[in-house]
């Protein structure tokens, strides 16, 4: 009976539909919020001025102060134990050829990249608010868009590689069974 489900449904990674699912909900979110700020509040402030822009100004700062009190309070014991985990799903993954552990890490590692942007950005807002005061909301929206322009580039790279990774896995276990 367990032959015949698991004969039926796949239950490997890279073949299974609802990797796919979360792969690319994890990209559409990562794009949409940006410093935990949700793109279309940016999209209005930029064209709609006025409250639209008080928000934005407001949000950003709630959520930059989050984000680096977090860090600051968290970060060397946030980062010890991401690293290890990291570092032990990669081996699994990639060194005793686990695909479970290669699939998540396709997803873990370059979110840890934009986790790490994302704090980039919040540093170098907080360093401007203190320096000059609270930049105007052009300068706010260029420094938004740039980093979800990077944020984006670095999801095309992921997911392409993650499919070519995986259509390989495919290949190989379709040669091999």
């Amino acid at each position: 009976m367990f032959e015949t489900l698991t004969d039926l449904i796949d239950m490997r990674s890279f073949s299974n539909l609802w990797y796919w699912i979360a792969l690319a909900v994890a990209w559409s979110t990562a794009s949409r919020w940006v410093v935990g700020v949700p793109w279309d509040l940016v999209i209005r402030a930029r064209r709609r001025r006025g409250e639209a822009e008080q928000q934005l100004h407001a949000l950003i700062q709630i959520n930059v102060a989050r984000y680096l009190t977090v860090a600051r309070e968290g970060g060397l014991v946030a980062t010890a134990m991401g690293s290890f985990l990291l570092t032990v799903l990669v081996l699994l993954g990639f060194v005793y050829d686990v695909e479970l552990a290669q699939a998540i890490s396709f997803i873990a590692v370059p979110m840890v990249l934009v986790g790490w942007l994302t704090l980039r950005v919040a540093a170098a807002y907080e360093a401007a608010l203190k320096a000059e005061g609270p930049p105007s909301t052009e300068v706010l929206i260029r420094a938004m868009s740039r980093h979800r322009l990077h944020v984006q580039l670095i999801g095309i790279v992921s997911l392409s590689v993650t499919a070519f990774w995986g259509m390989l896995q495919n290949f190989n276990y379709s040669i091999l069974n």
